[in-house]
């Protein structure tokens, strides 16, 4: 699998209209990748082509909404005939629910909504560029995740729910795209100021917010393959060592850290 360089590499970025999105199409074009920028909103998604165009990046725009198959299939058809094959899927475009509360009180169609942007989105993608990705046997995934994964929240359900779900897709891919030296991994960002957070009432107080910055640095060391020996494992942009994990990813392979696991709740657990 290429690493280093990124210049001839082709990237398929969801959500690049805005957001973290379009800061790491950015970044990434700025390293050299020819980038296929997907998303519900073409001007949006014209106005980051352009900025990855300053950069002598080549790319294209392509409005499609990821909770569609079709459109899906179509775009990513769209992307590797103009572009060529596809070496980088960064799953980025989400939902978060529209108001805080217990799942009782939420819009039904609202909360749906949130699971399938976050969790039928990244399937979708998936399904159309793992194909040719094993086939070549070569690529990497980058799903952008957040520690409401990892931890349980009363108001934010669907958000929360479909960020563990996600997580726990990427776990069970991890070791049959292994078999095909396919990485995936699931990057949390952190807390980071986008038009989604600044939404969310839990952060309305918020004065420090995390680097997005250097999350686009992040996504740029995983295009390069910096962390493909912790593959498919959850690495938090905003809190981690990352020098410490890869210096530790045997360890962490081995404990089976870093993913979605039962706690046993002492040596005799039938479900240890």
């Amino acid at each position: 699998m290429p690493t280093g360089s990124l210049t001839g590499q082709v990237g398929l970025v969801t959500g690049a209209g805005r957001g973290i999105g379009r800061e790491i199409a950015i970044g990434l074009a700025a390293e050299g990748m020819t980038l296929g920028l997907l998303g519900r909103t073409h001007s949006t998604l014209i106005g980051t082509l352009r900025e990855c165009v300053r950069h002598g990046a080549r790319g294209i725009a392509v409005t499609a909404d990821v909770t569609r198959p079709g459109a899906v299939r179509e775009a990513v058809r769209t992307v590797e005939r103009d572009l060529g094959p596809i070496d980088l899927l960064v799953n980025n475009a989400g939902q978060v629910d529209r108001t805080e509360g217990p799942l009782w009180e939420a819009d039904p169609n609202q909360w749906w909504q949130v699971v399938e942007t976050n969790l039928r989105g990244p399937f979708n993608l998936l399904r159309y560029v793992l194909p040719g990705m094993t086939a070549r046997r070569s690529g990497r995934v980058l799903n952008l995740n957040s520690g409401f994964a990892l931890r349980p929240d009363g108001d934010y359900t669907a958000y929360a729910t479909s960020k563990g779900a996600l997580l726990k897709l990427s776990d069970n891919l991890a070791d049959s795209l292994a078999a095909h030296q396919v990485v995936v991994l699931d990057v949390s960002p952190g807390a980071v100021a986008t038009d989604m957070t600044a939404g969310m009432p839990m952060f309305a107080d918020m004065k420090e917010w995390g680097s997005i910055p250097y999350m686009v640095a992040v996504a740029v060391d995983a295009a390069r393959g910096r962390f493909d020996s912790l593959h498919g494992r959850f690495i938090h942009a905003g809190r981690d060592n990352l020098e410490r994990l890869v210096a530790e990813a045997d360890t962490i392979r081995e404990a089976d850290a870093r993913t979605l696991r039962l706690r046993p709740y002492g040596p005799d657990d039938p479900m240890a």
